[in-house]
């Protein structure tokens, strides 16, 4: 079973829980902000996904919930199990691994390209990943790359894109789980915030969701099914000597 960690109601996994589905790969989503508690022991689970969320990851005051995520972050880096941050969760991510995450130099909020580096070319989880393609993205901070940490995408106004972390841990600034109703609802929660006086870029992102819907979604499918093919071939033995454990969470 994959866990995934989400941290505030309209924050979801989206497209990638539908695909999980579509796949019959079971998963399990754990609410932080409706006070879910997270798991003693991650080890049970083949995968961790964390996702988005408006916070920072410094807030621990305000919201108690990011100490013990970091904590638990870093057992999965320890146990090697595979891992997908996305947005906050990319920087929770590189915050575990002992990186700063700071101000972006741009705040993306809207579609924009992201070139692959090198690294980024030759690493299964962008096997067949179109650098042509716009994603979407809604961030004003930026991870830093971590000493054991590979930057595998970056762009003009946000340079830190993608990071791999150790063997098989993912952080992505960007989002590629997001529906339309995702882009209305963060477009009205976050309104006041990021969207002052925006109206109308709210309204041309949706536009643009529609426009590139066929290709976003092709470019969203890749990189989950990658990460499936990631899981499989994990080689940790911690995902198999504790799979039938029997451990409560």
């Amino acid at each position: 079973m994959i866990l995934i960690v989400k941290h505030i109601d309209i924050e979801g996994p989206g497209t990638l829980g539908d695909f999980l589905k579509a796949q019959g790969e079971p998963y399990r989503i754990i609410e932080l902000g409706a006070g879910e508690p997270l798991p003693a022991e991650p080890r049970i689970f083949k995968a961790v996904v964390v996702l988005g969320g408006p916070m920072n990851v410094d807030e621990e005051d305000r919201f108690p919930f990011l100490k013990p995520e970091n904590d638990l972050i870093r057992q999965v880096l320890k146990a090697e199990i595979p891992f997908l941050g996305i947005c906050l969760g990319s920087q929770l991510l590189a915050k575990a691994a002992g990186a700063r995450v700071v101000r972006s130099p741009v705040k993306e909020i809207g579609w924009y390209q992201v070139q692959l580096t090198d690294k980024g070319k030759s690493d299964p989880l962008f096997a067949g990943f179109r650098e042509s393609d716009p994603i979407y993205h809604w961030h004003g901070d930026m991870f830093q790359v971590p000493s054991n940490g590979q930057l595998l995408a970056t762009a003009p106004g946000c340079p830190h894109q993608a990071l791999k972390v150790g063997k098989n841990a993912y952080g992505l600034q960007f989002h590629v789980e997001v529906t339309d109703k995702s882009i209305k609802e963060w477009s009205d929660e976050y309104a006041a915030s990021d969207l002052e006086g925006r109206g109308d870029l709210a309204r041309s992102m949706m536009e643009d969701y529609w426009k590139y819907k066929k290709v976003f979604d092709v470019q969203a499918q890749v990189l989950y099914q990658n990460f499936l093919n990631i899981i499989s071939h994990s080689e940790a033995p911690s995902l198999r000597s504790r799979a039938g454990s029997g451990r409560r969470i």
